[in-house]
């Protein structure tokens, strides 16, 4: 094992920094053995089979390519569970935990609440919401057949229930139905921005997840907002992860739709990352 992990080092040296390199050969071989950091380095002599080393070298050679680890793994991890993912979702995000945690801990002392998650992707926010609030019902939309398939593997990886469905958010059909959460992490980034995205990302990642037209940046959040307009319980809340660029656009938003209570967050890394705004009533 140790002779491959020198090996992924030693071929990948050119192409990332060497934290991340270091990273990628844990994660390799941990999944080419099932073992844990623990195991590996007490079994650190153990030979690879012929198998094994040419699995590593088409990791290698896709990593090369600058395809995502996690979807060279076909797998990641969001907020402590295992999700499946693949170029038809985007990798689940540590700020995106940072939202899941801010509805939890406001919600925590909160039973049977119904929840909505518009833009679902791999499903990591309503997944690990039903997760942490278990008593609560948990539907998803995504417009992506793709996407929802996906979405619904990982609910059954980790025996949850939530309940999946295909919607066009930006053409959304009335629901007899109301939610005391709406909760969504859409399309954010400019088409201008795109220069700017590193290759693994922009090569491989789903751009519908990802871009929004340079002429309306605010898309998803106004109808989506608008959409919670109608479909929010009274007091219910509404939970958005943002472009770092525009918190003070989506606040003014939610303020002018007639949302109270709206505040700003930040991520870890300091920049504006998510808004929590208030229902007053419904509106017809």
């Amino acid at each position: 094992m140790q002779t491959a992990i020198q090996h992924i080092q030693s071929e990948l040296q050119a192409y990332y920094p060497e934290t991340e390199i270091k990273s990628f050969s844990q994660l390799i071989v941990e999944n080419l053995t099932g073992l844990s950091r623990t195991e590996i380095y007490i079994n650190k002599n153990t030979l690879f089979s012929d198998e094994q080393h040419k699995k590593v070298n088409i990791f290698i050679d896709k990593l090369k390519k600058f395809v995502p680890i996690q979807y060279i793994l076909g797998e990641t991890e969001f907020y402590g569970l295992p999700f499946y993912v693949n170029e038809s979702v985007l990798i689940p995000r540590p700020e995106t935990e940072e939202l899941v945690d801010w509805i939890q801990h406001e919600h925590k002392r909160n039973a049977n609440l119904h929840m909505l998650d518009i833009g679902t992707g791999s499903g990591c926010i309503a997944i690990s919401l039903k997760h942490l609030l278990p008593t609560s019902t948990v539907d998803a939309f995504d417009i992506s057949e793709k996407a929802l398939e996906t979405a619904q593997s990982n609910a059954n990886r980790n025996h949850l229930e939530v309940h999946f469905s295909k919607v066009d958010i930006l053409n959304a059909p009335d629901f007899d139905k109301k939610w005391d959460i709406i909760v969504s992490n859409p399309p954010y980034i400019p088409e201008q921005e795109k220069a700017e995205i590193l290759p693994n990302v922009l090569n491989h990642e789903p751009h519908l997840a990802l871009f929004v037209p340079d002429a309306d940046p605010l898309l998803f959040y106004r109808h989506i907002a608008l959409f919670a307009q109608k479909q929010l319980n009274s007091n219910g809340k509404l939970y958005f992860e943002i472009h770092r660029d525009a918190g003070k656009s989506c606040v003014d938003l939610l303020t002018e739709l007639g949302f109270t209570d709206v505040e700003l967050r930040k991520d870890i890394s300091g920049n504006d990352r998510m808004v929590r705004a208030v229902s007053v009533g419904s509106y017809q």
